[in-house]
């Protein structure tokens, strides 16, 4: 009888401290975010975290114009500075990962040429992000100038609005795309190879991709936001996003 009682003296403190906190997360962490919920939530069973995943720039104006957001986590820094500066952001940016290109197709070719590849006559259309808005394709067009190759393919190229859009395009429509190397680690990515299906774009190529973390207006008053927060920068997150080919700061 007294431990059916503590039981559900228990349940009810759950019930009062459960929350729901909703996050702003850049497309190319899409692949991660599942294991990473998964571990926070072990820690903190109170707290049911609602994850908007889109392009950078897209869910930057979204906050801008008030979207419920507590926590947003960028493909770049760039975006997060900008909130901070506006006092939209209640946090100074802080690297959280450092994403990596690959270079990736359904079909197996030869990828010893790297970059030159695109410039290939039978590679027809190319999948990139749009880098306007989403920083793995400012990352990739960087690339292909420094290569030498952005006027000559550039007819070729098709754009996604995000880096998730531009995987899509890449695995149905395109005969080669510039993706996140994170993607290739997800469930229904690991089973294209190293070399055969992929092969990692040369990193001196473009500028390191640093991901950042803010804290936003909405976090306040909200613990789950700053625990959440503390998580993703913690020893057991940057395990899970080595798992997903990010190099951690």
């Amino acid at each position: 009888m007294m431990m059916r009682y503590i039981a559900m003296i228990w349940l009810m403190t759950l019930s009062l401290m459960a929350q729901e906190i909703t996050i702003a997360v850049a497309a190319n962490v899409s692949y991660a975010i599942d294991d990473l919920k998964t571990a926070f939530m072990a820690e903190h069973p109170e707290t049911k975290v609602r994850v908007i995943i889109g392009g950078s720039g897209k869910l930057t104006a979204q906050i801008r114009r008030g979207a419920p957001f507590g926590l947003f986590m960028s493909a770049n820094m760039r975006y997060p500075e900008a909130l901070y500066e506006a006092k939209v952001a209640t946090t100074p940016p802080r690297v959280y990962a450092e994403g990596a290109l690959a270079l990736f197709s359904v079909r197996a070719r030869d990828f010893s040429s790297g970059m030159q590849l695109l410039s290939a006559p039978q590679i027809r259309t190319i999948a990139v992000a749009n880098p306007k808005t989403a920083p793995y394709g400012k990352a990739a067009l960087e690339a292909m100038q420094k290569a030498h190759l952005y006027e000559l393919v550039k007819p070729k190229l098709v754009y996604g609005e995000s880096i998730a859009q531009t995987v899509a395009y890449a695995v149905t429509a395109a005969e080669v795309g510039i993706i996140a190397k994170s993607s290739l680690y997800s469930e229904k990515m690991r089973h294209y190879e190293e070399g055969r299906n992929w092969v990692s774009v040369d990193p001196s190529l473009y500028q390191p991709i640093e991901q950042g973390i803010v804290l936003l207006r909405d976090a306040q008053g909200k613990p789950g936001y700053q625990e959440f927060y503390d998580f993703i920068l913690s020893e057991k997150a940057k395990k899970i996003f080595r798992k997903y080919g990010y190099i951690l700061p």
